[in-house]
């Protein structure tokens, strides 16, 4: 699915600076049940040679609609489809998904060595929160 992730070149790629997306409609199909689960997919990444065009990535998270996959899958599949799009120095994917059955679920994957940039006032993020 990495082919349908368009990128763009990075304008400043001599800095390291933090990138961050919020998708808060995110839907996939339970493998198990079939039903709809509904999720807020994170995504940050300080950029290597290019950064990720927007559009390409609604239409690609948009894609897993009618997809029958668990929660850690999907977060490793989308963080696997953007590090081969577009090569980041670091990046962070992380899922939110709505309370099912009482429980609440986080999922992180985690790409490359963080390179620490400020953001957010003026602390260094170690790991920044998602």
């Amino acid at each position: 699915m990495a082919e349908a992730i368009e990128v763009f070149p990075n304008p400043h790629p001599m800095r390291d600076y933090l990138i961050e997306h919020h998708a808060d409609e995110f839907t996939s199909l339970c493998p198990k049940t079939g039903q709809p689960d509904f999720a807020t997919i994170t995504i940050r990444y300080v950029p290597g040679p290019a950064c990720i065009e927007l559009k390409s990535l609604k239409l690609y998270l948009q894609s897993f609609r009618s997809t029958g996959i668990f929660y850690e899958d999907v977060t490793n599949v989308i963080l696997n489809d953007l590090v081969a799009a577009c090569n980041p120095k670091w990046m962070a994917v992380e899922s939110r998904w709505s309370v099912r059955g009482g429980i609440r679920s986080v999922i992180t994957a985690e790409f490359g060595r963080n390179p620490q940039i400020t953001g957010r006032g003026s602390a260094v993020l170690q790991h920044p929160p998602l």
